[in-house]
């Protein structure tokens, strides 16, 4: 099984660890270092372009499936997702899976006002209630590749009359994600969207945008930036743009051209690609012996984790094998620029 993407990745290790972060695709790095240079020698463009933040915008958009109107930019999920608790009512109860990651769960954790509230991933779907607000969860856990099922918590969610934020940062970029069907999503991207770290993104359905309040708005969130430079704003964007947050400008000239590589390669070539490498490394360890952490939709997912096994990350590093440990967890995650090679040298360095 060979890589996808082509002479774009140049790995100079066998690289499993895009839970971590992902790898910079050529393009990437040239929009970079692009920029960088005018930057460092006083060219006008130096400063960085708006259209491109619009560029990597719309691409995203692409890729999760919604209007570019429905996504605002940002860097960090936890600024994202502060923002949505921010904007909840006091008292509000929020169910989040148990162990979630926590720029997740923190920023309702910290308003003291909200009540949250958390079960087991497997059963949070059946957690769901009248008098739950919000359901937080990830799609893909990141300490073990679990994945969610997003389907039941959905319809337990509307069934209810909660509203749903999914974190799709372990997930976006090769499992297929319909940000549509959700009321919030969060992603950063500097994983398996192969972009820059500091750039994220943030999705709002269009009855979420009516109640969320945009407390960060600045210049950028204005209808027409340039007349929002001094004073109060005094239009706000009419789209999600509201809610964005400024960007840096290096991250999102490399995001801009990311985001497409994984449109012209497809998401659904990509889970495929991903899931077999996957299956192939979990067929492996139980080889040697080793069960991978978690069962059912676990099974589907392109991180693998398995207990047990994390004092041997540094015998696979001193291998030249990248992986990480979570949670106790060795946990190997698999993306386009792997291949079938990569799979069975992590497997020959632990049976060693």
């Amino acid at each position: 099984m060979d890589t996808l993407g082509g002479a774009e990745f140049v790995p100079e290790t066998t690289y499993l660890n895009t839970s971590s972060s992902g790898l910079l695709p050529r393009r990437a790095v040239e929009a970079v270092r692009a920029l960088a240079l005018s930057s460092a020698t006083g060219q006008p463009d130096g400063s960085g372009d708006f259209d491109v933040v619009e560029g990597a915008r719309a691409s995203f958009a692409r890729l999760v499936r919604v209007s570019p109107a429905r996504v605002a930019v940002g860097t960090a999920v936890a600024i994202h997702v502060g923002l949505i608790a921010a904007s909840l009512p006091p008292g509000s109860e929020v169910l989040l899976p148990e162990g979630d990651f926590s720029s997740l769960i923190t920023p309702f954790a910290v308003r003291g006002d909200l009540r949250p509230r958390y079960v087991p991933l497997e059963k949070l779907a059946d957690g769901v209630r009248p008098e739950t607000a919000l359901v937080a969860f990830s799609a893909v856990q990141s300490s073990d590749g679990r994945t969610a099922d997003l389907a039941g918590v959905r319809a337990a969610a509307a069934a209810h009359g909660a509203r749903t934020l999914l974190d799709a940062t372990q997930a976006a970029g090769w499992l297929p994600i319909d940000a549509g069907d959700y009321d919030y999503t969060v992603t950063g991207a500097y994983k398996f969207l192969v972009c820059p770290r500091g750039t994220s993104f943030l999705t709002v359905g269009e009855h979420a945008q009516e109640s969320l309040v945009p407390v960060l708005a600045g210049w950028v969130a204005g209808e027409d930036i340039w007349a929002s430079t001094y004073g109060p704003v005094e239009q706000l964007a009419h789209s999600a743009r509201r809610f964005d947050q400024p960007v840096p400008f290096l991250a999102y000239h490399g995001a801009e051209r990311s985001l497409p590589l994984l449109e012209e390669i497809g998401i659904d070539t990509i889970h495929a690609h991903n899931t077999a490498l996957a299956a192939r490394f979990r067929a492996g360890l139980r080889e040697l012996g080793h069960e991978p952490a978690g069962t059912g939709h676990a099974n589907e997912s392109a991180v693998v984790a398995v207990a047990g096994l994390g004092d041997r990350q540094e015998t696979l590093a001193r291998a030249r094998v990248a992986v990480s440990v979570r949670a106790g967890n060795l946990r190997a995650a698999f993306h386009l620029y792997n291949s079938a090679a990569d799979v069975d040298r992590a497997l020959d360095v632990l049976a060693g």
